[in-house]
């Protein structure tokens, strides 16, 4: 009986072991966090709480507590420069349909940035006074941004570089826009 169990133990361990390394390779997604007072914008190193408009925090592996970003757009160019520090596991928006208002976007109204959906090239100035990716997690509430602001409505993938432009949000002017 044993010498057939040994075996059996032995071929179990073998295969659970490429499983369990499958396991540990896969990232869990990490929850949003709530913004505090001490967070800061990782460009301009200014408290995120002193500066109206949407936010972004950016999670990535290993990292306990996020990247906070001023505006959404600076989350953008951080996403798809070539400074990024590692592998990014969860982006995380301010949810602008259910802020209070441009001046308090909210603590805790996240969104994952992939399920959002943004508003460019509005009236509306972001955080820092330069053009923003407006994220809302309401098509509905989107629309009505752009029905008292202007600009149109996009997906994260979709937001053009020349949006966000090579030196940062709003470098390229809205008639480079490809919308």
């Amino acid at each position: 009986m044993i010498n057939r169990l040994i075996p059996a133990l032995a071929l179990a361990a073998f295969v659970a072991l490429p499983l369990a390394a499958c396991k540990e390779e896969t990232a869990v997604k990490p929850a949003a966090m709530e913004m505090t007072d001490e967070a800061l914008g990782y460009y301009c190193q200014m408290y995120l709480a002193d500066h109206g408009g949407p936010k972004a925090q950016v999670h990535e592996k290993g990292q306990e507590q996020p990247l906070w970003f001023s505006q959404v757009s600076d989350a953008v160019v951080y996403l798809r420069g070539g400074e990024k520090r590692g592998d990014v596991t969860a982006v995380y928006v301010s949810d602008m349909a259910k802020a209070k208002s441009w001046a308090e976007p909210g603590r805790d109204n996240w969104i994952d940035a992939d399920a959002a959906v943004f508003v460019i090239g509005s009236r509306q100035a972001g955080a820092m006074g330069m053009p923003e990716a407006v994220p809302f997690g309401d098509r509905k509430a989107a629309e009505d941004f752009v029905a008292r602001e202007g600009g149109a409505i996009v997906k994260l993938a979709d937001i053009p570089d020349s949006y966000i432009g090579p030196a940062g949000p709003g470098t390229a002017s809205p008639s480079d826009m490809q919308m």
